[in-house]
């Protein structure tokens, strides 16, 4: 039907169809040039310019574009969006006043709040994001996104039951607005998060319910990570397969989440070199924006570094989970933000750096400082600390 409607809607459908359809980054990043050219004073294409450099982590190539896109049409979206780049580009002290700005214009909505609330957490403000949960709660369609925000907050500080029933929450709250879909990424989430902390068998299950609930690409490749770190490696194998048939030309798909669920199944059967060269492909992506969540999970970088772990390659490791929190601004947080402390710690203890090793552990521990007991990653935490005093 594109032959039939005017340039511009063209443009539209053929930009949508590539980011949206197949995937193509590349071809949509084209096409949205040429609407651009065609058409300078639209903002479309710099707003959707800037959300493709996001989830390449083409940081800084996203700023200008969405200074332009809010030039054109100010918007919720490209402030919020704003205020993700500048975190991520640790340029924090601009974020009070692009929130300023929405605020001058009367713009508003859970998008907006969720940014205000990851600007908090940055910032260490919980206070502030408590206000944000309080603004959202009965807003339907809105509270959802807040409220699984609130869930990787609580198990960023070790505290997994609060987590889940911030996630049942979320879930429920998503479903009763007719968002399924949603519903299934925040009980993706959950999943990744359990796997994480070892406790296969709830991952297990999270995973399972969201895909029972809405089996689309963004749940398949969520479901799939945490089921290949769970250890249900031949059930992420199957999930793995019909993503890469069902979008072999996906960007993000090919390069950065596919590599991830093969290196987490080779990491699971010990092939630590296998784990390494899979990731090689990943390495472009992987500082991106984990669409649609306001911030990057960094999980190439992540799994990198247990590869060198399980290589006893202390000096590599420690350089990929070093990375993770020098990039606290993209991974907000999201739990591995967290678990990157114990990271550098093993990787340390691999180079017989007692100071630094235990430095690390103590920093995981003074965030984790009210965390649940007997959650097992924690345990492991205090047992390998306890071997180095």
């Amino acid at each position: 039907m594109r032959e039939r409607v005017s340039e511009r809607e063209k443009y539209r459908i053929s930009a949508r169809y590539y980011s949206d359809v197949t995937g193509e980054l590349d071809k949509a990043t084209q096409t949205y040039e040429l609407w651009r050219q065609g058409y300078p004073r639209d903002a479309i294409p710099a707003g959707n310019l800037e959300n493709i450099y996001l989830n390449l982590g083409q940081w800084e190539k996203a700023l200008p574009e969405i200074e332009d896109a809010l030039r054109l049409e100010p918007a919720a979206i490209g402030y919020a969006n704003l205020v993700q780049i500048q975190l991520g580009l640790n340029r924090t002290e601009e974020v009070g006043k692009t929130l300023d700005q929405a605020v001058a214009r009367n713009i508003d909505s859970q998008i907006v709040r969720l940014a205000r609330y990851q600007a908090a957490f940055f910032r260490g403000d919980h206070e502030m994001m408590q206000q944000q949960l309080a603004w959202a709660a009965g807003r339907s369609g809105e509270e959802d996104w807040l409220l699984s925000a609130q869930s990787d907050t609580e198990a960023y500080f070790g505290r997994p039951g609060k987590a889940r029933e911030f996630s049942r929450r979320a879930v429920e709250s998503a479903v009763s607005a007719d968002a399924k879909e949603t519903a299934a990424l925040w009980q993706g989430n959950a999943a990744l998060r359990e796997a994480e902390f070892g406790n296969a068998s709830s991952a297990r299950q999270d995973a399972v319910a969201a895909l029972a609930l809405a089996p689309g690409k963004d749940i398949r490749r969520m479901a799939a990570l945490a089921l290949a770190r769970a250890g249900d490696t031949a059930q992420a194998q199957k999930l793995a397969e019909t993503l890469n048939k069902d979008f072999p030309r996906d960007t993000i798909v090919q390069g950065y989440w596919l590599p991830s669920i093969h290196a987490a199944i080779e990491i699971n059967a010990k092939n630590s070199v296998r784990a390494a060269e899979i990731l090689q492909t990943a390495a472009p992506y992987e500082l991106g924006q984990s669409q649609p969540f306001q911030l990057g999970m960094l999980y190439p970088v992540y799994l990198r570094g247990q590869a060198y772990l399980l290589a006893h390659q202390g000096k590599e490791a420690a350089a990929e989970f070093q990375r993770m929190i020098d990039h606290r601004g993209i991974i907000l947080n999201f739990p591995l933000g967290a678990l990157a402390h114990v990271g550098l710690g093993r990787a340390y203890a691999l180079q017989g750096d007692t100071a630094r090793s235990s430095a690390a552990y103590q920093d995981f521990f003074t965030l984790w400082k009210d965390a649940d007991p007997g959650i097992p990653i924690l345990k492991q935490a205090k047992a390998e600390y306890a071997k180095l005093q």
